[in-house]
C-alpha cells in the first residue's frame, strides 16, 4: 500500500480523527498478551531465584567456595549476599551486558517486523491509521515494556533478597556502606541509566523492523550488533575511539554505588546512547513514511 492510497483513505473517512487510531492501551494490551512477554517476564523473574539457589550451593561469593568474581569491572559478587540491596545490584551486574539486551531487542525488533510477517500491516493503515501514529503507538509501548523489564527484575531481587539475606545497607566492594535511606534512590537511578544505555539496542531493533518482514531478523541483527559493539569496546588498540561506543558506558552506573555519587561517566554514556537512538529512530520513521507497504 502505498502512501497516496493511504492518504485517499484518510480523506473520505467521515468523523475521522488520527489521534483516536490505534490507542495506546489497545496496542499494549495485544503485547502483553503475546506469549513472548510472559516468557521473558517470566525469564527475568526467575533469575533471582536462580542465583540465590546458586550462591546456597556453590558457598559464599568471595568466600569458601567463592571464586570472588576477579577480573570485572566491578566487583559486586564479592558482597552479593550482604544484603537485599546488595543482591539486587548485583542482578543488574550479571544482566546488565546481555540479559537486558533481549528483551529491548525483542520488544522493539517485533514491532512493525511482526504485522508484516502476519500480514496484517496493510490493514492496520487502511483502518485508516496514518504510518506516523502506528510507529508512535508501537514505539511508546515497547519502549514501556523494555522498561518494565528493567524494573521487575530488581524489584523481584530486592522481594527475593530481603528473604534469603535480610534488609539492610548497600555493602560497597571497595569498603563502606549506603544507608538505608540512600539504597533505593541509588538503585533506580542504575536502573535509569541501564534503560538511558539501551535506548540504542532500542532504536537499532526499531529501524530494522521497519526495513524488514522478519522478527527474528530484527531482534538478531539488534542484538548481534549489540555483541559487536562489546567485542570493539575490548579491543584497547582502538584508543579513545572507543568512548564513541555505547558499549563502552554500559557499566558507568557502578559511579552511583559510591558513596560520592559521580556522574560524569554517566553523563557521557547517556549523551552517547541518545546520540545514536535519535539518529536510529529518525532513519525509521523516514524509511517507514516513503515505504510501500506490500504485506
Amino acid at each position: 500500500m502505498s502512501a497516496a492510497t493511504e492518504l485517499r483513505s484518510l480523506a473520505e473517512a467521515p468523523g475521522y480523527h488520527a489521534r483516536r487510531t490505534l490507542p495506546l492501551r489497545v496496542e499494549a494490551m495485544r503485547q502483553l498478551r503475546r506469549r513472548r512477554t510472559l516468557l521473558m517476564g517470566g525469564v527475568l523473574a526467575a533469575l533471582p531465584f536462580v542465583l540465590i539457589v546458586a550462591f546456597a550451593i556453590g558457598g559464599t561469593p568471595g568466600g569458601e567456595g567463592g571464586d570472588g568474581g576477579g577480573g570485572s569491572r566491578i566487583n559486586l559478587m564479592d558482597v552479593a549476599t550482604e544484603s537485599a540491596a546488595n543482591f539486587a545490584a548485583t542482578c543488574l551486574f550479571v544482566s546488565a551486558g546481555f540479559l537486558l539486551v533481549v528483551p529491548v531487542a525483542l520488544f522493539c525488533g517485533d514491532t512493525v517486523a511482526s504485522e508484516a510477517s502476519w500480514s496484517s500491516l496493510r490493514y492496520l493503515l487502511a483502518a485508516p491509521v496514518p504510518r506516523s501514529r502506528l510507529l508512535w503507538s508501537k514505539l511508546v509501548v515497547a519502549l514501556g515494556f523494555s522498561l518494565a523489564a528493567m524494573v521487575l527484575l530488581p524489584l523481584v531481587a530486592l522481594a527475593a533478597g530481603a528473604a534469603a539475606y535480610g534488609w539492610g545497607p548497600l555493602q560497597l566492594p571497595t569498603g563502606g556502606a549506603l544507608g538505608t535511606a540512600d539504597t533505593v534512590p541509588r538503585l533506580a537511578l542504575v536502573v535509569a541509566f541501564v534503560f538511558v544505555s539501551q535506548l540504542v539496542t532500542a532504536a537499532l531493533a526499531f529501524w530494522l523492523s521497519t526495513k524488514t518482514d522478519a522478527p527474528l531478523g530484527a531482534v538478531g541483527g539488534a542484538v548481534g550488533l549489540t555483541i559487536v559493539g562489546n567485542v570493539l569496546d575490548a579491543v584497547t588498540a582502538l584508543g579513545s575511539w572507543r568512548e564513541f561506543l555505547p558499549a563502552h558506558w554500559q557499566f558507568a552506573w557502578a559511579d552511583a554505588l559510591q558513596p560520592d555519587l559521580e556522574w560524569g561517566g554517566m553523563v557521557k554514556g547517556a549523551a552517547v546512547s541518545v546520540t545514536y537512538a535519535l539518529i536510529l529512530f529518525a532513519l525509521a520513521f523516514r524509511g517507514f513514511s516513503r515505504k510501500d507497504i506490500v504485506s
